[in-house]
């Protein structure tokens, strides 16, 4: 049988296959392959790929739809992609740049605080460093793990909600919040895949596992996948 084998009902023990990581990333990495891509890596692809500018784009993100997000960031560095000339700036014009973006007012505030701390301690370099990214107000694991891994080839575990909720779907892992998802991603994930698993998920999740009546019919890993907490789909 394979993933992609249309059914109706969860499948039976006697049915399902054993959870192969190698064949499940292999299988959603073509099942992925005509939905737009994550936001932050569709911005390195366009050459948005240095560690101010993912973190930046990062923090523009957070509760915001990527169709929102993307296009915001991308205003944003028309006008400043380097911090000498973000901190140019003033709070209201970066506003104005993200204003479609979730909590935007708050958030153009604490990017041009980023920014200034990044001038006056760093001498305007952002190092390829954990703690510094997480010292600075409102930014999360999931931010400095996705900027130091996209941005510094870094084996980082970008975990966000769809990595959190495909991955305990799976059966993969039994975690009760993204923080404790990425424990427990990094205890059995393969190293190769730390930084593909956002990457690929992100749409897998969006348009295939979804949050409510996931696509199980035609889900390319039904036949390894535990369906947990799955109670209705398409």
């Amino acid at each position: 049988m394979t993933g992609n084998r249309k059914r109706d009902v969860k499948l039976s023990p006697a049915e399902m296959q054993a959870f192969d990581i190698d064949i499940a990333m292999a299988r959603i990495r073509e099942a992925v392959g005509p939905f737009p891509k994550a936001v932050l890596f569709e911005l390195a692809a366009d050459g948005y790929k240095t560690i101010f500018e993912q973190l930046i784009a990062c923090i523009i993100t957070i509760r915001t739809m990527e169709e929102v997000s993307g296009p915001a960031a991308r205003r944003l560095f028309a006008r400043a992609r380097r911090p000498e000339a973000m901190a140019a700036l003033t709070p209201n014009e970066i506003d104005e740049l993200i204003w479609d973006v979730a909590f935007h007012e708050p958030k153009s505030r604490q990017i041009l605080a980023i920014t200034r701390r990044v001038i006056d301690q760093h001498q305007g370099e952002l190092p390829c460093n954990y703690d510094v990214l997480l010292s600075f107000n409102g930014v999360g694991p999931k931010c400095a793990n996705l900027a130091l891994g996209i941005a510094c080839g870094q084996p980082r575990i970008g975990v966000d909600i769809h990595v959190h909720r495909v991955t305990n779907r799976w059966g993969y892992i039994a975690a009760a919040t993204p923080e404790r998802t990425t424990l427990a991603l990094q205890s059995v994930l393969p190293t190769d895949y730390w930084l593909e698993i956002n990457r690929l998920l992100v749409p897998f999740g969006k348009y295939i596992c979804t949050g409510r009546l996931p696509r199980c019919s035609t889900c390319p890993v039904l036949d390894m996948c535990q369906q947990v907490g799955v109670t209705s789909h398409r």
